[in-house]
């Protein structure tokens, strides 16, 4: 029988900026289930210290450093600091979060600015910094499906996303073929964040479950397979992809 890679972060060392939330706090916890010592950050200290305790309950190893992507230097220390505990970073999950949920003819430079700057350049500041620190592993950025959409009123989330993909595709060319970039694009997933947006009974909801094949908005437990997929050794060939998650939302023309 062939030797198959199994899809598993065993043994290996995660950072999961974004990791105290949402989809990136499923990813982060899943890594460290499955055997991965775990890096779970944002900029919140209290957020970081929380789930670093969940971390270390399935017998993970971890460290407590806050990182804002808006700061390079935020970002350095970081870096520092896990590769003085744990001496090597295997893969990098980027999944920040911010919007602004504004009308174009209305949204502020600054608004505009700040959702760029945390989710495309600090994605861009992340990746440069680890990479440089990376003789293999594998880099796995957080898109969306709104990379391909025109939304009303979150113009700049969607445009970050866009550059997200590209810089996710550019990136796997210069780093190949040591370190591997991948992206995921999930589609509309439940977190407590997305409640009051799309939870069930919300006008937007109808429109989700009519519209996505899978007739459904996903738990955020639901992208987790993918990110195990990409950060493990099974993606070995896999590089430069933005891989949709999104209940084939996006591939429902009528």
């Amino acid at each position: 029988m062939p030797d198959y890679p199994p899809v598993t972060v065993k043994g290996k060392t995660a950072v999961v900026i974004g990791g105290t939330s949402g989809i990136g706090e499923a990813i982060a916890l899943s890594f460290a289930e499955d055997g991965a010592d775990v890096v779970a950050t944002s900029r919140t200290p209290a957020a970081v210290e929380a789930t670093a305790e969940r971390i270390e309950s399935y017998g993970a190893r971890t460290i407590e450093q806050p990182c804002d992507l808006t700061d390079r230097e935020s970002i350095e220390v970081l870096c520092n600091a896990v590769l003085s505990e744990f001496g090597r970073v295997d893969v990098l999950v980027n999944s920040g979060a911010a919007a602004a949920r504004t009308p174009f003819l209305e949204l502020e430079e600054d608004d505009w600015g700040h959702v760029i700057d945390v989710l495309l350049t600090g994605v861009f500041r992340s990746c440069q910094i680890f990479a440089r620190e990376m003789t293999d592993g594998s880099i796995v950025n957080l898109s969306s499906m709104s990379a391909d959409l025109a939304r009303a009123r979150l113009m700049p989330y969607c445009a970050a996303k866009s550059g997200v993909n590209a810089l996710t595709r550019c990136a796997a060319r210069e780093l190949a073929p040591d370190v591997r970039v991948n992206a995921i694009a999930p589609g509309f997933v439940m977190t407590p964040l997305t409640e009051e947006e799309y939870g069930e009974g919300t006008e937007l909801r109808a429109g989700i479950d009519e519209r996505a094949l899978a007739g459904r908005v996903a738990d955020r437990e639901e992208i987790v397979g993918s990110a195990l997929y990409l950060a493990s050794d099974a993606a070995s060939y896999t590089t430069g992809e933005v891989l949709f998650v999104d209940g084939g939302f996006t591939r429902n023309a009528l």
